[in-house]
């Protein structure tokens, strides 16, 4: 199976220049892989990897990214967040007609991980998924690589939090 993502990745050295590491990164593995290093100081690969599942797809990918450039930190793996116009287009809706849904009290959306003025934003696994089960066609592949662009991306945040704080929130929550 082939899995479609995108992995960002803070570099270790911001004032090195980021076509220093394509050599390395193609000898690692990454040779699957669109590589754009436009913003100083980060790399963004896009892959098209061959994997038993997206899981292993994502993490060897980044197992890979790593081996190349050791202290590259991991920024996001996407697909996973989403603005209402990303979801209209993920699930070949308009944007108004995504709306409507989100704002439908009976329909049940799932909540936004954040809520603004403008809009809101969420995990597209979530998403997906509620339209599977609205009785929507979802590619399963996409279903799984947003499974795990979620799992990655949250635990990478989680890794932030101070555990002892991280102890009482989750005692809360």
């Amino acid at each position: 199976m082939e899995y479609e993502f995108i992995l960002k990745f803070e570099l270790p050295d911001a004032d090195i220049e980021a076509e220093q590491y394509l050599e390395a990164l193609f000898e690692a593995g990454c040779d699957d892989a669109t590589i754009g290093i436009g913003k100083k100081g980060a790399i963004a690969l896009d892959f098209t990897r061959e994997g038993k599942s997206a899981d292993d797809a994502v993490l060897s990918a980044i197992e890979n990214v790593k081996k190349a450039i050791p202290n590259a930190k991991l920024i996001e793996v996407s697909p996973d967040l989403v603005t209402p116009t990303e979801i209209a287009s993920v699930v070949g809706f308009t944007r108004q007609n995504v709306q409507k849904i989100i704002s439908s009290p009976k329909k049940r959306f799932p909540s936004p991980i954040h809520q603004s003025s403008a809009g809101g934003i969420w995990h597209l696994e979530p998403v997906l998924r509620w339209f599977m089960e609205d009785g929507h066609k979802i590619d399963k592949q996409l279903l799984e690589v947003a499974n795990i662009s979620m799992a990655t991306n949250i635990t990478n945040q989680t890794q932030k939090i101070d555990p002892s704080i991280q102890q009482r929130l989750l005692s809360l929550i």
